[in-house]
């Protein structure tokens, strides 16, 4: 119900995430296909989680709950009784998403290319899967999916989907194409009443060259053309009638020239220590360390030997760029007091941004540091955008222009909703809290009763006002 009592009609919700979007992105003729969707009066900013990078944002946006509850920290994980950091690799775990908890209500859900999406019981579900061989070189691209044969299917029609433009030097607008094609055949064939469905493309120019480029401008140009489409053929529907439109963003992006390589300060100091890779490089030795920092974006989680702990705070706080160092009020205080955080989390200034390097000549880096290879290197590597002088990707981090992670007003993303079965005439007031989109999207749809979920903000209907108010 609304806060006037007037009853919800969705019957169907589709949840655009639109990384990289911002509320001034709308209402200045770049985004006219958005722009036309979401009425100003239910647009507002949106407050994501910390830290404001992909994992964590996309986790809290799923559940309604915070990384102190969920426990994403960040894109990677750092295992301390293994001494082993593995990016993107978490599977669902006991996290249950909105489309998980819909589903067991009965309803049909669907969802394309969130992370940490293998085994999720959504009755439709596309992420890539490829096929690698012991040392993650790609032997044939694959993605899981819901139902099984679903990406055969998807393959036939439209090809593979374009990994190579989903991240890395060519990372472009062919893989937002490609996801919002495939959830076009998601509705026709399985007609899903809540299909969540994230577009990238925005992120990468905006990290690339910074948001205030003109390439960013023409990615949001781009991904609005795409969004538009996309949008024309749900108006084309039999169920378009009976449709909410909710657009969320993860993030929004910092222009930085700042980057800043705590590895190699804890190394100088004593406490990070490196092995030969095999190949006539350094590889970090996690094991005989004292202190190692998983980086990612403008947020850096420190793991230290308690004995230590005094000297590595010492260390992290004399760097150039970093603006805080987070000890355990700190943590909690940003709601990411959980066991997978650093002993110490680190916060970049506005303009700078955390690397994962621990050497000091390109000679020294280790075989995987000029490679495209997500899942080997131990912290988050922007410069994997970038085409390299002696391989795949760069060792330049002053190339990169754009990053993400600290919680700014000037960097909120945006919630909005709209379409013909959004309330009507309602305002909302921002900034959204992250959390609230989940309980939204469940009344939206009329299930919040029936969902086995533990939400930790209301909904935004329950507290919206009426425009004439």
């Amino acid at each position: 119900m609304t806060a006037t009592g007037e009853p919800t009609a969705a019957e169907r919700v589709v949840v655009l995430d639109v990384v990289g979007l911002q509320r001034d992105h709308l209402g200045d003729g770049r985004a006219p296909n958005l722009t036309e969707l979401l009425p100003e009066a239910t647009t507002a900013d949106l407050r994501p989680p910390f830290p404001a990078v992909t994992v964590p944002a996309q986790t809290t946006l799923a559940t309604g709950r915070s990384p102190t509850a969920h426990g994403d920290v960040a894109n990677g994980e750092y295992d301390r009784d293994a001494d082993a950091v593995a990016f993107w690799e978490r599977d669902r775990g006991d996290r249950t998403r909105i489309w998980e908890a819909a589903a067991d209500a009965g309803l049909t859900t669907g969802v394309l290319f969130f992370q940490h999406l293998v085994g999720t019981s959504a009755d439709v579900a596309v992420t890539p899967s490829p096929i690698e061989d012991e040392d993650n070189n790609l032997l044939e691209m694959n993605c899981w999916t819901n139902p099984d044969g679903f990406y055969d299917e998807l393959e036939a029609e439209h090809g593979h989907f374009p990994l190579h433009n989903y991240w890395g030097p060519a990372a472009d607008e062919g893989s937002s194409e490609w996801i919002l094609t495939a959830a076009r055949e998601a509705i026709e064939r399985y007609d899903p009443d809540l299909l969540w469905v994230y577009v990238p493309h925005l992120d990468y120019d905006a990290q690339r060259h910074g948001p205030d480029a003109p390439e960013t401008d023409a990615a949001l140009e781009t991904v609005d053309e795409l969004l538009g489409s996309f949008l024309s053929f749900l108006r084309g529907g039999e169920r378009w009638a009976e449709t909410a439109v909710n657009v969320v963003s993860e993030y929004g992006f910092h222009p930085v020239d700042t980057p800043v390589v705590p590895n190699r300060a804890l190394r100088e100091a004593g406490l990070l220590s490196v092995t030969d890779d095999g190949s006539g490089g350094e590889e970090v030795d996690l094991a005989r360390s004292s202190a190692f920092a998983m980086v990612d974006h403008q947020i850096a989680h420190v793991y230290a030997d308690s004995d230590v702990l005094a000297d590595v705070r010492e260390t992290v706080e004399a760097l150039d760029g970093v603006a805080e160092v987070l000890d355990d009020r700190g943590k909690a205080a940003r709601d990411v007091d959980h066991a997978n955080a650093g002993d110490l989390v680190l916060v970049a200034e506005p303009d700078a941004w955390f690397q994962y390097y621990w050497w000091d000549g390109h000679d020294a880096a280790p075989s995987y540091a000029t490679e495209m290879d997500i899942h080997a290197k131990p912290g988050f590597d922007p410069c994997e955008l970038f085409v390299g002088d002696a391989g795949l990707t760069s060792l330049d981090p002053t190339r990169i222009g754009g990053s993400h992670g600290r919680v700014d007003e000037e960097t909120l993303g945006v919630y909005g909703l709209g379409g013909p079965a959004a309330p009507d005439r309602r305002v909302i007031d921002g900034p959204v809290d992250a959390r609230a989109v989940a309980p939204t999207i469940a009344e939206l749809l009329g299930v919040e009763e029936r969902l086995d979920m533990d939400f930790e903000a209301a909904s935004l209907l329950s507290g919206v006002r009426s425009a004439s108010d």
